[in-house]
């Protein structure tokens, strides 16, 4: 069976994700496409990331998308997400489809689908074509073969990268940039991201040394994540070179990673609300800030301050775009706690590199280390700390947890009072003190997640514990 998650399609190589079922999900979304469009001419454009055999994964995809009529822009060469996002609208385009598995390991390979609003497609469309694909069988593929396609210029080889880099330099103030002559360090973990985040900040002049440039289908051994734990030598080089700032975006460039001049990771939930801070302060911008439900409140108590309104939303950034598409004018920022940020005027979709140069434009018109306006923010909102803990679990044992969570009625949780609980992605116990906890299932592994926030570490700690044994039925 084949199910979408939060923003596309995933399984592993030649188990799960094989041509087969490449080829039965893209007539899955072709029948759904030409029963939106009611088989009127329409195009779609189709990338793919670094992993193996992405690009022929595409490939396939193409010459089934025109055999049902649909014409195909096919990216020229691997591509970020946010750029098949951004060509979707700017080109207006039925949809876009983009070969990678993003942040996760180098064995699996997915498939997202950008509905043609832009953003990732929403649960009433996702559904559609799981019911689509339980339905096709091989006889129901339609295809024509790649070189007779493009013979017939149904499919045309397309660069996506010029009109999006104009747009990014729409949206990120290049003049500051240009006078700062800063230092930063990049890592683009052998992504989609080589020859953008570089290319831009060499086109602003700012002097950078970017690392892991080439294709490796299997990153390095792990996973193109931009996490504390992949960026040790990023941290490294920014800290013993002097740098001001070290970048980091995910395997197809819609996740952000951030390091510090001191080395320091900077984590989502720091990034956020410095980024939503800088926005007001320097362009003067109120309005709505969406974020996914688990995302810090160091953002609402922020937004409280400055006169921003706090729209949350369940997990998956489709849901931030959904929410940027219908306030186009009030929206100010949107982020999650996982890495996704996209801002006023761009796409409803998560972009890695638009955060990375908005980080370096904070830095440098501020001219203040990332700490520091950390410590800026914090001056207006008090002390916000913040943990996540992610605890994989027997099937058993996980089923316990769900039974129990769904009939806990308890009124505290480590001594403190439930004034609230929120139930839009998981539960999330609003406590005393603006302390909270959550928890979330996730939906493709046998784990558990545990979110949680204080203006203490005791207190953090104490409710952390607290959760812990709650999960192991104590």
């Amino acid at each position: 069976m084949i199910k979408f998650g939060t923003s596309g399609w995933r399984g592993i190589i030649a188990e799960e994700f094989t041509y087969d079922n490449v080829a039965i999900v893209t007539q899955a979304i072709a029948n759904l496409i030409n029963e939106e469009h009611r088989k009127t001419a329409v195009s779609v454009i189709v990338g793919y990331d670094t992993r193996f055999m992405s690009e022929d994964f595409a490939k396939t995809a193409s010459e089934i998308l025109v055999g049902n009529g649909i014409k195909v822009l096919l990216c020229n060469r691997d591509t970020p997400t946010p750029v098949i996002a951004y060509n979707v609208i700017n080109s207006k385009l039925a949809g876009g489809i983009n070969f990678t598995a993003s942040h996760n390991l180098y064995k699996y390979n997915g498939l997202k689908y950008a509905s043609k609003w832009g953003g990732a497609a929403l649960p009433e469309t996702t559904q559609k074509i799981e019911k689509y694909c339980a339905l096709i069988r091989g006889i129901n593929i339609k295809s024509i073969p790649f070189d007779l396609a493009v013979k017939r210029k149904l499919i045309k080889i397309y660069n996506p990268r010029p009109v999006y880099m104009k747009k990014i330099k729409e949206l990120v103030n290049f003049k500051a940039l240009r006078k700062s002559k800063i230092k930063v360090v990049i890592d683009v973990l052998h992504g989609t991201g080589n020859n953008y985040l570089d290319a831009l900040l060499e086109d602003a002049g700012i002097c950078n040394v970017t690392i892991n440039k080439n294709r490796d289908t299997m990153f390095g051994g792990g996973a193109p994540e931009p996490s504390e734990k992949n960026l040790t030598e990023l941290a490294r080089l920014v800290k013993h070179g002097s740098y001001k700032l070290g970048l980091s975006i995910d395997g197809d460039s819609d996740r952000f990673g951030i390091i510090d001049s001191d080395g320091t990771f900077i984590t989502p939930n720091q990034a956020i609300p410095v980024l939503l801070y800088h926005l007001n302060k320097t362009r003067g911008w109120t309005g709505i800030v969406a974020k996914s439900v688990m995302t810090t409140h160091l953002v609402n108590k922020l937004a409280a301050k400055i006169g921003v309104d706090v729209v949350e939303t369940p997990i998956g950034f489709r849901y931030i775009g959904d929410i940027m598409v219908n306030n186009p004018d009030q929206f100010t920022i949107g982020g999650e706690e996982s890495g996704g940020l996209t801002m006023r005027g761009h796409i409803p979709e998560k972009d890695g590199i638009l955060a990375c140069l908005l980080m370096v434009e904070a830095v440098v018109m501020s001219k203040k280390s990332v700490a520091e306006l950390l410590k800026d923010v914090k001056k207006l909102t008090g002390e916000v700390l913040t943990s996540r803990l992610n605890f994989s679990l027997p099937h058993q044992t996980l089923q316990a947890f769900r039974d129990t969570l769904k009939n806990k009625t308890c009124k505290s949780i480590a001594g403190m009072k439930i004034q609230k609980r929120i139930t839009i992605d998981g539960d999330k116990f609003i406590l005393d003190d603006d302390t909270w906890m959550g928890f979330r299932l996730s939906g493709t592994e046998p784990a558990v997640r545990i979110y949680a926030e204080s203006d203490s570490q005791t207190k953090l700690n104490k409710i952390l514990k607290a959760g812990k044994a709650f999960i192991h039925g104590k």
